[in-house]
């Protein structure tokens, strides 16, 4: 038995997510649900994980590009007196 992949949407946020993750995390650690329902959750679940990953190192990349100079990154001091 073939089960279709769960697809979220690219139009997604990660903190709207991220949300939904916490909230099947939580209700699947109660066990109070029965197993066909907590499988279609856990993969639900799957599917919000590796989205928010992929969400992540993309945020990754463009940091890397914003902060890279002359095609080598680099790191400046940090100034809270600057407010």
């Amino acid at each position: 038995m073939a089960q279709k992949a769960v697809k979220i949407p690219k139009s997604t946020r990660f903190e709207d997510a991220l949300g939904e993750l916490e909230t099947i995390v939580k209700t699947l650690e109660t066990g109070d649900q029965p197993l066909d329902k907590s499988l279609t959750q856990f993969e639900r679940g799957v599917a919000l994980a590796r989205f928010c990953q992929q969400s992540l190192v993309a945020a990754e990349q463009k940091v890397k590009v914003l902060t890279s100079e002359n095609g080598e990154e680099e790191l400046s001091e940090f100034d809270s007196d600057s407010e």
